[in-house]
């Protein structure tokens, strides 16, 4: 697994570890509004971290006293979400680039026993992504097969300029199918776990986001 484009938040220690940690705890998981909030946190610590290595201009601000010079973003990004899990984390994305431009993106597992895993499409609302800054974010890089398969279908809404991806919790197979299928993504991470389990799930992780988040589904 190449290094050399993978951020992730809690390799050095900062309050992002408080904010993974509630989000693994059992005890506060039964909160779904805090749940919530802590993807909305971490989504906004990921935005900042995003924004140091996007383009600025420099740009003249006057105050009630003179001018201050300083740089601003040339351009807001794009910012795209797989649903529904990804909902909070994207509101914290936007909480910090609040003139962006939003992609949507309905995206789930076909789980069938005995079978492999497939990723259904059924939903897209998209932003002009050519030459764009392009942030998805989605909570769980489980498999990365629902995240590929929705930038993917992206592309024709555009060719971004720069690709990050954003997640809260990783597996190593995620990771490598990313790099592996998206190599020009650069991968921003709250954390990296050990592996996928046999159901596809990350180990330890965290449970089922959505769920989490927006109570069972049937």
């Amino acid at each position: 697994m190449e290094k050399q484009n993978i951020h992730i938040l809690t390799s050095q220690p900062s309050v992002a570890n408080h904010f993974v940690a509630e989000l693994r705890d059992v005890r506060v998981q039964q909160d779904s509004l805090r749940f919530r909030r802590n993807l909305e946190r971490l989504g906004e610590l990921l935005a900042y971290e995003i924004s140091k290595t996007l383009p600025y201009t420099p740009s003249t601000i006057t105050t009630p006293l003179g001018n201050r010079h300083t740089q601003l973003l040339l351009e807001q990004p794009v910012l795209a979400t797989i649903m529904r899990a990804g909902l909070p984390m994207y509101q914290g994305m936007l909480n910090y680039f609040d003139q962006a431009f939003s992609t949507f993106v309905g995206a789930y597992r076909a789980e069938e026993e005995g079978q492999e895993l497939e990723v259904n499409m059924e939903y897209m609302a998209s932003s002009n992504l050519n030459n764009r800054v392009l942030i998805l974010a989605d909570p769980m890089l489980a498999t990365g097969k629902s995240l590929v398969k929705s930038y993917k279908g992206m592309l024709r809404h555009g060719q971004p300029q720069q690709v990050h991806i954003a997640a809260i919790i990783a597996s190593p197979e995620g990771v490598a199918y990313v790099q592996q299928e998206i190599p020009e993504a650069q991968l921003w991470l709250g954390d990296l776990d050990d592996h996928l389990n046999e159901h596809f799930y990350i180990v330890p992780g965290l449970g089922d986001a959505g769920d989490l988040a927006f109570g069972p589904k049937i």
